[in-house]
């Protein structure tokens, strides 16, 4: 299969267009305890040393389907980008069957004092998370967590638990809901708007506020939606 060209200084332009466009600034300096020699400091140089990487280990371990750094850009990075605003204020965030480390990468990369627990269950994805925290600086702020989300023995520790394309809400509370503090928030990512799913959410949890999001350069629909304990 051939290896993605992966050229960071062609994609820089409609990175920084769309973080504008998201309301983030690409200039910001990324809160890191280790600075990263890979990068400028910035948000988007982290982002950017975060997809070179991404397209490195994919083009072995196939991390992803989506293989063209452009694609990539806006599916990945923007995509999990949009639901940014809605977790300021969030100091611990835990990423279930976060896969390559969408949302929490680029939450935590974007988002100043956000802890995140990013947890994953294949080891080839667990060993990813592991080098891209270590190469990005992100430890001790962000940590892999090689498990299944209803194997984690961390009851009530997070504000929040987010999951982009793991499951049906009900799944998701029915695997990671043991991981909410009592006041605490799934915020999770769907497409079109999920009547279905929140008419099913088991007994003790209530659809809150559904949040129409505008990914730049993605069409179709997408929606960040809150449950939390009822």
């Amino acid at each position: 299969m051939t290896t993605a060209i992966f050229n960071p200084a062609a994609l820089r332009p409609d990175l920084d267009e769309g973080l504008r466009a998201l309301g983030l600034d690409p200039t910001v300096t990324v809160d890191r305890a280790v600075p990263n020699p890979g990068d400028d400091g910035t948000l988007t140089g982290a982002l950017l040393a975060y997809l070179a990487l991404l397209v490195r280990w994919n083009a072995t371990y196939n991390l992803t389907a989506i293989r063209d750094p452009r694609e990539m850009l806006v599916k990945h990075l923007l995509d999990s980008l949009a639901m940014q605003p809605h977790v300021r204020g969030v100091h611990t965030l835990a990423d279930l069957g976060t896969g390559p480390g969408l949302p929490g990468i680029p939450l935590a990369l974007a988002t100043p004092g956000l802890s995140v627990a990013l947890v994953e269950s294949n080891g080839k994805k667990a060993r990813f998370l592991r080098e891209c925290v270590r190469q990005l600086g992100l430890a001790p702020r962000v940590r892999v967590l090689e498990s299944r989300a209803e194997g984690l023995a961390e009851p009530g520790a997070f504000e929040a638990i987010t999951a982009r394309a793991l499951d049906r809400l009900a799944g998701i509370l029915e695997v990671g809901g043991h991981l909410l503090a009592p006041e605490g928030r799934l915020l999770a990512m769907k497409g079109v708007y999920p009547t279905e799913e929140l008419a099913e959410l088991p007994a003790g949890w209530v659809g809150g506020t559904v949040h129409r999001l505008s990914v730049p350069g993605l069409d179709g629909e997408r929606h960040l939606v809150e449950v939390r304990r009822g």
